[in-house]
């Protein structure tokens, strides 16, 4: 079937000119057979009422048994019999979909022969009596029987739908009706639920009020068959998602674990009906929650922005011609300037400015591998960066650090709890939020919260690695300098901390970045588990231990500025559901397999202005169409991976997000992030020279290698992506 399309306004078939009848209507009365008997008695209607009205965190219902049983299961063996499933993926979700089922009506008489009792259900679900029905239960005003708006989606092991409120344009009910094997019962554990998330009301510094939903969610619903789940769409109120459908540790279990369902909404009724009001749909519209997605942060989110200036915001401003935040340093990395005076002096020095200096070079190598401090390696480093404004460098940190910091890693519990009271019981950690923006955990040596303020306080010698990347070496002037030699950009600001998503919870859906002035993005991955994409983890560790290392480069396609994930790339990842719902072999991993916990960066569309594309719960990253050989790759992205540093010069109305990561994940991912400001009007194209990136110091051999890894990334990220590999040479 072919991808969604708005329905026809006509309610019931009509006609081609010159071709015959379809079918006979049904008339009112013979719908209420196709229901369960004595739905529409009085006391029936009263008993749903009740238990919708007192249900929480909102109000939503459960109707068991829903549907006449033999047409529910005909609909099935139809469904299995006679239709495909498109493999979906975004940041906020992965299904199997189903075309829009509200298009039936334009089935050519063929088709509609091997669908018949499809098109009955959907008649009967938009009949008037079930909408007059379930208008009185909610109480959520007169439902539409133009407007239709349904298809069937199909979660199988791996697939997920993340938190979000549903609303967008015209809908007001929400309802989930479930098509299982009606001789398989669903067990709890294989995930799955509809889950519901209560919301507490914020009062914002200009006086406004907002709903703001909670971390977790508080209600579950698990899908059984011939049930109803529905609920009315409120603006800031009605937030849920659907938990990851769980894979069996035997592999040929999972057959059984298949959520098949048909969802939709309700909407407003249209012109002509009865309830219609001029202008309510597009007053409706702008309350979509992508706006509110893609805006910018909330003052009710966690975390904060927090950015630090190098010196003091004065002194910086006044000496911004100055190449690089600079300083010299001591042992532990502070600043041991002796007063305001000699760091000014300092940063109005030139001769230096290209160059690390003896106590800077002293404590870097602390911490990153040699090979990433010597001059030539540093230009080469910025002529890649220079040439696509992001690249990769494997191997960063030297391997006694990385040790350390991988040893202190691993001690640490295999998984947290997912409940945001008892993780932040106990510091570092805090829980990142709203749910319907992001979820994991992080902790930052310059956090206002009470959790984190024994991080600066705590002597260096009772430091963890952990927090020693976090408050001694990302913010130092010296690791500011070195990102200046590497990028090519004046620094301003530093805003460090670490995160952990945990694996089957946590994620960071797409988000725009709407400054006038350009950012330097640094993730350094931290992830010590394996299976990510190629298997690499256990050679790392051991080439962690080497010497001699030599650099490695290498050089992608920069980007075009209106790249997009295309449907085929993010098809990749989910169409694995559909032959291999196990964790495959680690060696047979891609970045984009069904284990999620990549990042990706993205341009947004501009362009798209349809009510659908603006809905976070089909949000499109391309064109479903798009046939004009364009490429749509995402401008970036990095998998999860262990001691692996990206740097990405971020624009305005680039979007990025961490995939979900799955509850197949080998574990959680790891990783420390800092936003780094620069000066105003800096970054942009880089110059024509060294459109070699660079250069290869490795052999022909590494290039061979690195170009291998570059084909299991490209597809999902043809960008500019240039990567260093601090490695031995065979």
């Amino acid at each position: 079937m072919s991808g969604q399309k708005r329905p026809r306004d006509d309610p019931q078939p009509g006609l081609k000119p010159g071709a015959k009848k379809r079918r006979n209507t049904i008339v009112r009365e013979d719908y209420r057979s196709r229901f369960r008997s004595g739905l529409f008695d009085q006391i029936s209607l009263e008993d749903e009422r009740h238990n919708y009205t007192n249900s929480s965190p909102y109000r939503y219902g459960v109707i068991s048994q829903l549907i006449e049983p033999n047409l529910l299961k005909n609909v099935r063996q139809e469904i299995l019999e006679n239709l495909s499933f498109t493999p979906k993926e975004t940041d906020i979700y992965k299904i199997h979909q189903s075309g829009d089922l509200a298009n039936l009506d334009g089935l050519d008489d063929a088709s509609l022969k091997r669908l018949p009792s499809l098109l009955t259900l959907r008649n009967a679900l938009y009949s008037a009596v079930f909408r007059e029905f379930l208008s009185s239960v909610t109480n959520a005003g007169p439902l539409s029987g133009k407007k239709t708006d349904m298809a069937i989606n199909v979660y199988t092991p791996g697939c997920h739908l993340l938190c979000h409120d549903d609303v967008i344009g015209s809908r007001r009910v929400s309802y989930i009706l479930y098509l299982l094997d009606p001789e398989q019962q669903w067990g709890r554990q294989w995930g799955g639920a509809l889950r519901l998330y209560p919301t507490k009301m914020h009062k914002s510094s200009d006086g406004t009020k907002i709903n703001v939903p909670a971390s977790d969610p508080t209600k579950f619903i698990p899908p059984a068959w011939n049930q109803l789940s529905f609920f009315a769409v409120e603006p800031g109120q009605s937030f849920h998602d659907v938990a990851e459908v769980l894979a069996a540790r035997r592999p040929e279990l999972n057959e059984q674990r298949v959520r098949m369902a048909i969802s939709g909404w309700y909407h407003i009724p249209q012109e002509g009906e009865a309830g219609f009001q001029e202008g309510l749909e597009e007053e409706l519209t702008v309350k979509s929650s992508l706006t509110q997605l893609q805006g910018k942060n909330d003052e009710h989110d966690l975390p904060k922005a927090n950015p630090k200036y190098y010196i003091d915001k004065e002194t910086q401003l006044s000496n911004i011609s100055s190449a690089a935040p600079r300083s010299r340093t001591d042992g532990n990395g502070a600043d041991d300037s002796e007063s305001k005076g000699t760091r000014e002096a300092e940063l109005e020095e030139d001769t230096e400015d290209d160059i690390l200096t003896e106590p800077e070079l002293n404590f870097l190598l602390k911490y990153l591998s040699p090979t990433f401090l010597t001059p030539d390696t540093l230009d080469s480093v910025q002529r890649s960066f220079s040439d696509g404004s992001a690249l990769v460098i494997k191997r960063f940190l030297n391997p006694t650090y990385a040790k350390s910091l991988r040893d202190f890693i691993e001690s640490q519990p295999d998984t947290l709890p997912h409940n945001t009271k008892k993780i932040e019981a106990q510091p570092p950690w805090t829980v990142a939020r709203p749910p319907h923006k992001h979820r994991y955990l992080f902790m930052a040596p310059n956090a206002p919260d009470p959790n984190h303020q024994n991080l600066l306080s705590t002597k260096k010698k009772d430091m963890s690695p952990m927090t020693e990347l976090l408050a001694v070496l990302l913010p130092s002037l010296a690791f500011g300098k070195w990102l200046h030699l590497a990028t090519g950009l004046t620094l301003i600001t530093h805003d460090v901390r670490a995160r952990r998503f945990r694996r089957g919870y946590d994620y960071s859906l797409a988000t725009g970045y709407e400054e006038e002035s350009p950012r330097l993005e640094l993730t350094l991955g931290l992830t010590p588990s394996n299976g990510w994409e190629e298997d690499e983890v256990e050679e790392e560790a051991e080439e962690d231990a080497s010497s001699d290392p030599k650099p490695q480069t290498g050089e992608a396609n920069p980007p075009a500025a209106n790249q997009q994930p295309s449907q085929t790339a993010w098809a990749h990842a989910a169409a694995a559901a559909g032959h291999n719902h196990s964790p495959p072999d680690a060696e047979a991993r891609t970045p984009i397999d069904s284990v999620g916990g990549y990042e990706v960066y993205m341009s947004a569309d501009p362009a798209s202005t349809d009510a659908q594309s603006a809905d976070p719960a089909v949000y499109q990253t391309a064109h479903d169409d798009d046939d004009d050989g364009e490429d749509d790759s995402p401008l970036f992205s990095m998998a999860a991976g262990w001691n692996r540093l990206s740097l990405v010069l971020r624009d305005r109305g680039v979007m990025k997000f961490v995939k979900y990561v799955s509850a197949s994940a080998a574990g959680d991912r790891w990783d420390a992030v800092g936003e780094f400001g620069v000066v105003d009007g800096e970054g942009g194209d880089g110059e024509d020279e060294g459109e070699d990136g660079g250069g290869d110091d490795g052999d022909g051999e590494e290039h061979e290698e690195h170009e291998e890894h570059e084909e299991s990334t490209t597809d999902l990220a043809e960008g500019a992506e240039a990567e260093l590999d601090d490695s031995d040479s065979d």
